[in-house]
């Protein structure tokens, strides 16, 4: 069966913080979103399928998640990841992001010190600070063609006493970077050598492009298995983020205990019960679409950096492992900061994506982009893009 992913469906008036909130979010409606990574296609058949059978069943009282259900995510976490796991390492969350803080609050105390690998997810030094831990963040590299790495040794340099878990993201957002083993086993040995926790955000494992492939950090070594709190969640893959359903990977028994137990003590522990629906039926019925997708969103990218390199040379991107974001760097533009960069998309462009800053503060001159959308969207964005840049040009001769 071929899938559509070329149709645009209108999203609007159905409360969507993609495309509902832009006035919030950027003071006008005038503009195409481009931001928050919420892809744009509808999710497959055979999960409206089993949604629509238990809408049809019309009572929806408190519910549980069998043991059934675990074991369809160990299933799939093996058939994905090559990653073999025990059904009852399992535990629930309602986000990724409150994984991440609930994390921390079951295994640090106020003080202590939490590493980050920046420029990553904004809400990675939120949930440090937010919750009273000290935030160290390790500025990665990058080379003269734009890919990022990190460096131990500055790593190393930024380690105090009070440093007691390092959170990555794998693969990498807003970077696109695919984690190869080697440097998975630089950030371990790092780990080891502090005693550190990880807490590993693997939310985009599904989206490695080909030529790459996604090792959970979990999987390398005993001390990773022991040591690590690893993220997964089916709604960035079949575009269920407002289902809520996350579930979380903890092999040791005390933290996961300890995890749990923050867990029930704040009473966010019941999930939904569409979102258990959807998640069973993504899992079971919908690696065809996937796999469809993947290739559709791998054009979409390639067509992107071909467009920028060719049309827009003023911007330069650097092609994702993974992830359907690009990381924009629009130093050649010549603002002197990250709000004048953004006036300049909304107001000139008419485009909406993400601020470089939201990621790290030393990203004033980047901007995130999302191409996990039709075609025809992303070329609207583009081609907006492109001649707001002409008419910068003019404008600066």
């Amino acid at each position: 069966m071929n899938y559509d992913f070329d149709t645009v469906i209108d999203r609007h008036n159905t409360d969507c913080l993609k495309w509902d909130h832009n006035k919030i979010t950027y003071g006008t409606d005038d503009i195409l979103p481009l931001w928050v990574a919420d892809m744009d296609f509808k999710v497959p058949d055979a999960v409206l399928d089993a949604m629509q059978k238990r809408l049809e069943h019309g009572v929806f009282g408190y519910t549980y998640r069998s043991g059934r259900y675990n074991h369809i995510i160990s299933e799939w976490v093996e058939r994905q990841y090559g990653w073999h796991i025990h059904d009852d390492w399992i535990t629930f969350s309602p986000g990724v992001v409150p994984a991440m803080a609930l994390s921390l609050l079951a295994v640090t105390r106020p003080g202590d010190a939490v590493m980050i690998l920046s420029p990553v997810y904004g809400p990675f030094s939120h949930v440090v600070t937010n919750n009273g831990r000290k935030l160290i963040d390790c500025l990665m590299d990058k080379d003269e063609n734009g890919r990022y790495a990190f460096d131990i040794d500055k790593m190393e340099s930024l380690v105090d006493k009070r440093l007691k878990v390092l959170m990555i993201c794998n693969p990498h957002n807003p970077v696109g970077r695919v984690w190869s083993k080697e440097e998975l086993l630089q950030l371990e040995q790092f780990a080891q050598r502090h005693d550190l926790l990880v807490i590993s955000d693997e939310i985009h494992a599904d989206f490695t492009f080909k030529g790459h492939k996604h090792i959970p950090f979990a999987s390398l070594t005993p001390y990773a298995e022991s040591h690590t709190i690893a993220c997964y969640a089916p709604s960035k893959t079949f575009g269920l983020a407002g289902l809520s359903t996350s579930y979380i990977v903890i092999p040791d028994p005390k933290i996961r205990q300890a995890f749990d137990d923050i867990l029930y003590s704040l009473e966010v522990d019941n999930g939904n019960i569409f979102g258990f629906v959807a998640l069973e039926a993504a899992f079971t019925k919908c690696d065809d679409w996937l796999e469809q997708l993947l290739d559709y969103l791998e054009a979409n990218r390639d067509y992107a950096c071909d467009f920028f390199k060719e049309r827009i040379p003023q911007i330069q991107v650097w092609k994702p492992e993974a992830t359907y974001l690009l990381w924009l760097n629009c130093e050649r533009l010549g603002f002197k900061d990250n709000k004048e960069l953004d006036a300049f998309f909304i107001n000139n462009a008419k485009i909406g994506c993400n601020r470089g800053v939201r990621f790290s503060p030393s990203s004033e001159q980047y901007m995130r982009l999302n191409f996990g959308c039709p075609r025809s969207l992303l070329t609207q964005g583009l081609e907006q893009l492109e001649q707001a840049v002409k008419a910068l040009g003019a404008e600066q001769k």
